[in-house]
């Protein structure tokens, strides 16, 4: 059997401004698609009312994503094939409450409060410190207060 193929997604408020800050967080690829948005609106295939300019370039209104740098892609897109997240516009707000899903970083041994201080500054906030007998480690949020872990 072959391995399924995966992207995690991620609902928010704004999927460009998230898609930015992960992709500053994780060191990863922000996809540009502005090849196949424009493409696909010189065919009619795609309405202009679901684009906006970012960064000068046409974009997915209601969507961005981030990839591993060294995960294939599709040149024709840069659309990952490989591990990446996709942040996806939703009308309603984050709600209180835990997440049942978040991501763990493991940056380099010793660097962890460097780390956090980089988050930071990228927009994160930083919850709590915790120690446990199994170690330690700061749970954040990013800037739509979705929580993550540095350890």
């Amino acid at each position: 059997m072959t391995a399924l193929h995966w992207k995690l997604v991620i609902d928010a408020a704004d999927p460009h401004a998230q898609a930015a800050f992960w992709a500053a967080a994780l060191d990863y690829h922000r996809e540009d698609h502005s090849a196949l948005v424009t493409r696909l609106l010189e065919a009619g295939a795609a309405p202009a009312s679901a684009t906006i300019t970012v960064d000068g370039r046409p974009a997915w209104r209601d969507l961005a994503a981030v990839r591993h740098p060294d995960e294939p892609f599709d040149p024709a897109s840069d659309t990952g094939l490989g591990r990446r997240i996709l942040f996806q516009r939703v009308p309603e707000p984050k709600q209180d409450g835990k997440n049942r899903l978040h991501l763990d970083l493991h940056p380099a041994p010793g660097t962890r409060k460097a780390e956090i201080a980089r988050l930071e500054a990228l927009g994160a906030t930083l919850l709590q410190e915790v120690t446990q007998a199994g170690g330690s480690w700061g749970i954040m949020t990013d800037p739509e207060n979705n929580e993550f872990c540095v350890h």
